[in-house]
């Protein structure tokens, strides 16, 4: 029996990697985290010099304007360290507001063309997750978008029962309960989907209904770092206040999920790590180092440059965090307001990430986020 437990046991554990849908963490106490009153990953920050274009496509997903500014060229030089002006559009998915927003930026003068259209595990690229309602449709329209010769790669989706939660010989009565996922490889954004069958997960994922595509806000986000290890993101812990999500890091080498995806070969393998707040399920960070020679564009993972090159999180305590980054030895910016006139500070990360800290107290919003995993069985 002891022999059995320990492989359930691991299995689990595994199961908290690959699941495209998971919020729970493993490992580090709450009661011993720093209470920095952290959010899950609030934004994502899509630079673009086509904005008619990537409001519209985004509308396709259920994201509309919720906010516009601004900035003068002095203003962005010193929020966001470039020369140059910033119009930005704040977007949200249905009435989701604390997390999983789009913030779509437009430089006067771009940096260059960024990470763009890159191979699976490029180093420097990121990647934005949303559930869905029906990813084979959504895998068909990027299908049709390729055979255009347009920039965009679909990997086939890949279905598993990361909870074990079906019958041992499910049929059509007893049908398979799990996730399929999929990746869509974009020259300007980088798309996870995932569809679960037989349950769900109260605050991980809201469809939004008015979506023609049906999909959710955003739920979690991959980064692709270089580094010896994985230490360059313990400020996550240490100054954000995020929850590991477990003590070790895993091995990419036996999962089939990130097998497809990532266009693993077997033998092929990559370290992970991930955080999720202790405030919210949702906005759940992940990270890749790669262990194979990959492509590294880390140079053009940089503010200013299109594509995805920050993030933001919000906190009411900014100034406690503020003191927590600084003591990281990392130098933010000064606390100064944002183009939505939010008090925020901007840094980069030892593992190359920016991030926009804004301060915003919980009861701005109208969104509760979970923050404990319930699954619910649905007979579908």
């Amino acid at each position: 029996m002891d022999i059995i437990m320990r492989f359930f046991l691991a299995f689990l554990l595994i199961g908290t990697y690959v699941a495209p849908h998971i919020g729970v963490a493993q490992g580090t106490s709450r009661d011993t985290l720093l209470d920095t009153g952290i959010s899950g990953v609030y934004e994502v920050f899509l630079a673009t010099d086509k904005p008619d274009y990537a409001l519209r496509y985004f509308a396709e997903f259920g994201f509309t304007v919720r906010d516009s500014a601004v900035l003068s060229a002095a203003q962005v030089k010193s929020l966001y360290g470039i020369e140059t002006t910033l119009k930005a559009y704040r977007l949200q998915n249905g009435e989701i507001d604390t997390h999983g927003l789009l913030r779509i930026m437009v430089w006067g003068k771009p940096l260059g063309r960024g990470v763009g259209y890159s191979i699976p595990e490029t180093i420097g690229s990121r990647m934005a997750v949303m559930m869905t309602k029906d990813i084979i449709r959504i895998v068909d329209v990027y299908k049709a978008e390729r055979a255009l010769a347009r920039p965009w790669l679909p990997i086939e989706p890949i279905f598993d029962d990361l909870y074990k939660l079906s019958d041992k010989s499910p049929d059509f009565f007893h049908r398979p309960v799990g996730v399929r996922e999929t990746v869509v490889y974009g020259e300007f954004f980088n798309h996870v989907f995932f569809q679960r069958y037989g349950y769900t997960i109260p605050g991980y994922g809201t469809i939004n209904p008015a979506a023609p595509l049906q999909t959710s806000e955003f739920t979690h986000h991959d980064f692709f770092i270089a580094g010896p290890s994985m230490d360059v993101t313990n400020y996550y812990r240490d100054a954000l206040g995020f929850r590991p999500e477990k003590d070790a890091e895993i091995d990419g080498d036996w999962l089939r999920g990130p097998q497809r995806v990532f266009d693993m070969p077997l033998g092929y393998s990559h370290i992970y790590k991930g955080f999720v707040s202790p405030n919210n399920i949702c906005g759940k960070l992940k990270f890749f180092i790669p262990q194979a020679p990959k492509p590294d564009k880390s140079a053009q993972q940089r503010v200013g440059e299109l594509g995805i090159t920050l993030h933001s999180l919000w906190t009411p305590k900014l100034d406690l965090v503020y003191g927590l980054v600084k003591k990281q030895g990392i130098q933010p910016t000064a606390i100064q307001n944002n183009e939505f006139g939010e008090r925020c500070f901007v840094f980069r990360g030892p593992d190359g990430a920016t991030w926009q800290i804004i301060e915003k107290a919980p009861t701005q919003f109208n969104y509760k986020p979970a923050t404990k995993l319930e699954i619910i069985r649905v007979n579908n």
